[in-house]
């Protein structure tokens, strides 16, 4: 049985910075993931979006 949820890593669209890593399922979604998380080193809410 393969494994269809891979581990990816989230990065600040602003300080480019890899601060949270998180699985998804490749299967369901085609396109990459997108979140609004807090980024520690701007110190605020920033978009965060799924690295190559």
């Amino acid at each position: 049985m393969t494994n269809k949820r891979k581990k990816v890593i989230l990065v600040c669209t602003e300080c480019l910075s890899r601060n949270y890593s998180t699985f998804r399922n490749h299967v369901k979604s085609e396109e990459r993931l997108e979140m609004m998380k807090y980024c520690k080193r701007c110190g605020k809410h920033t978009l965060h979006r799924e690295s190559k």
